[in-house]
Parts: C-alpha cells; sequence; structure tokens
C-alpha cells in the first residue's frame, strides 16, 4: 500500500514513519508537516492510504478532505477523542489515537488490507459527517478520561454524576472518578438537559440515576442515587424545586 502522512508535528510523523516502515507492508511516498503542501501532492500524485491528523493549523484534516478531488482511504492519527472518537471508526477506515500503539496500528493496516480493491469512502463527504460529529454544539455522548498514556471512553448514560473538586471535573460511575477536561459549565451547555440536571455549583446529576429525594440534617436536600455506593449528593436550596420539577415530583 502506498502511504502518505499529514501531521503538523515532525516528531509524529517521523514516529510513524518508523512505526509503518517496522511492519514492512506499507511503502511511505511522502509526507508533509504542512497541509497546503500536502493538498499540492495529493492533487497530483495518486495514494492509497492517508494518514491524516485533524487538529492542525492552516487547514484542519477535515478542510483538507473537503478539498480532495478524488477519494482515498483515511486513517485518522488524532489526539482527538474528546468527543466522540467512534464516529471516526463508523465513518471511515479507521483511526489511531496518539501515541500510536503498534499492536493497534498492525490491526488498521489488517482492516486496510480488507478493504482493498473496493471502492474508497466519498472523502468529502466523510469530511462533512465527521465536522459534524465533533461539533462543539453537539449533545456528549461519550466523553474521554486521559491518565498518562491510557485514555478511558465514558458512555454518558452510565455517568451516575459529575462533580467539581480542588480545579478538577470528575465523571463519576459506580462510585469511581475518572478526571475529565470538561469544565461544570462545558457540561452543563453540551449533556442533553433531558437527561441531565445542574444540582449544586460544584455537581451535576444523571436524572436516571436518581433514586431518592430526602431531609439533610441542616434542613437541605439530599439526593440518593441508583449505584453500589448508593451515593449521596447535596442538592442547593435554589435547585431543588427544579429537580422535583424535572423528575416529575
Amino acid at each position: 500500500m502506498r502511504a502518505y502522512l499529514v501531521d503538523d508535528e515532525r516528531l509524529a510523523v517521523e514516529r510513524l514513519k518508523r512505526l509503518l516502515e517496522a511492519t514492512g507492508r506499507v511503502t511511505i511516498v511522502g509526507s508533509a508537516t504542512d497541509p497546503e503542501e500536502a493538498l499540492e501532492f495529493l492533487r497530483t500524485k495518486p495514494v492509497d492510504v492517508l494518514f491524516l491528523d485533524i487538529q492542525m493549523p492552516g487547514l484542519t484534516g477535515f478542510e483538507l478532505l473537503e478539498q480532495l478531488a478524488t477519494d482515498v482511504a483515511v486513517v485518522f492519527t488524532t489526539a482527538y477523542d474528546r468527543y466522540a472518537i467512534e464516529a471516526f471508526a463508523v465513518n471511515s477506515i479507521d483511526y489511531l489515537l496518539k501515541p500510536i500503539d503498534p499492536e493497534r496500528l498492525d490491526k488498521a493496516l489488517d482492516k486496510l488490507a480488507r478493504f482493498a480493491g473496493q471502492p474508497p469512502p466519498d472523502v468529502r463527504a466523510l469530511a462533512r459527517e465527521l465536522a459534524a460529529e465533533l461539533a462543539p454544539n453537539r449533545r456528549l455522548e461519550r466523553i474521554a478520561s486521559r491518565v498518562g498514556e491510557r485514555t478511558t471512553v465514558l458512555d454518558v448514560a452510565r455517568i451516575g454524576h459529575f462533580a467539581a473538586r480542588d480545579k478538577l471535573s470528575f465523571a463519576v460511575v459506580n462510585g469511581r472518578e475518572h478526571v475529565i477536561d470538561y469544565t461544570l459549565n462545558e457540561l452543563e451547555a453540551r449533556l442533553d438537559p433531558r437527561r441531565f440536571a445542574r444540582i449544586h455549583r460544584g455537581t451535576i446529576v444523571n436524572l436516571a440515576f436518581v433514586q431518592e429525594l430526602f431531609p439533610a440534617v441542616d434542613g437541605g436536600v439530599l439526593v440518593r442515587l441508583k449505584d453500589e455506593q448508593k451515593t449521596e449528593l447535596s442538592v442547593a436550596r435554589d435547585r431543588v424545586r427544579e429537580l422535583k420539577t424535572r423528575l416529575g415530583i
């Protein structure tokens, strides 16, 4: 397979080159850190697969795809896992999260081999679909929690509540806290308001997990969740009425 690499970080390009060369399965016909330079090459030289970063200055990966005159198989090489990374696998050949794992790269090449000889996806339609999938105002369905080189993708529907503490935000699943990049204000704007409610300055709750409302010893109101820990959360006094309305009580 003839491969072309596009990433605005030179070190990322060099590392991917080494990984691909080590597989012995592809021929690297070129690379670029400037998306405009990549466009010039791709307009005149045919390639079998494009390894493409998304977050680049000048042109994003999506904008580059929109300007291609011919279709090509695409493998996204990206750290863009904050919203809906599964969209890449659904709508394109594959995706690779940075830092790229050699074993994961091999699987992507296996998938490319299986698709060999088949018409590649419509890259312009692909670019539009993925740009819409990752648009800032899209409702969150998945959230990524990154610790070191490990990234955990959380299904929003399984998150019992979100909490802010010590300048960090956490998504809590069955009592386990996962650090996330969003502030609670950003979450409040991006989460489905039919499913989530802000009950305190530092807490957003998944309404599907609310099992019980009961008085607190200080005269306030507490929420008990349906999770394994029977988590109890404080409800701000000025948010009690809205919460009860949202719960239909």
